[in-house]
């Protein structure tokens, strides 16, 4: 089972990276299996702003991709101790500060470059949000977020 090979690979990772798993904690966000790794050694698997992390979970499904040809994609995100759910708050706190900001003073607002998963939580967390619209913009490690104010059509055909 492809949930098995996933705890197993992860399991030797983070030995190899010399963090000791306590549990792995199973969930599901998003559609996607969210698998908790509840360790004390939380730092070397997370890193800095999480790089570690998001390079944990992109080589586990490297090494799964074509594994079984036949068998449909399995779907998962790995996270340490919680940071990835806190990191997914803090983003979408941000954008929505941000997209106020926007409204109240009538002007775009750009973010920092962000990787595209955190581009994605961003455009999410804000559609449907009134008067502003999300761009992205840049390319490579510049890529980032534009918040720009919109009027609002209702209210400018008033």
């Amino acid at each position: 089972m492809a949930k098995d090979k996933v705890k197993e690979l992860v399991r030797d990772l983070s030995r190899r990276m010399g963090a000791e798993i306590e549990d792995i904690e199973e969930s599901e966000i998003a559609g996607h299996m969210l698998l908790t790794i509840r360790t004390k050694d939380s730092g070397a698997l997370i890193g800095a702003r999480g790089e570690t992390l998001s390079a944990l979970n992109y080589v586990v499904k490297k090494a799964l991709e074509g594994k079984d040809a036949e068998q449909e994609p399995f779907r998962f995100v790995i996270d340490v101790n919680g940071y990835h759910l806190k990191h997914i708050k803090m983003l979408e706190g941000q954008a929505k500060i941000l997209a106020e900001r926007a409204r109240t003073f009538k002007y775009d607002v750009e973010m920092s470059p962000m990787s595209p998963y955190d581009r994605m939580i961003v455009h999410a967390a804000l559609q449907g949000e009134p008067n502003v619209k999300t761009e992205s913009e840049g390319e490579g490690k510049t890529r980032h977020i534009v918040i720009r104010y919109t009027e609002d059509a209702a209210k400018s055909a008033a």
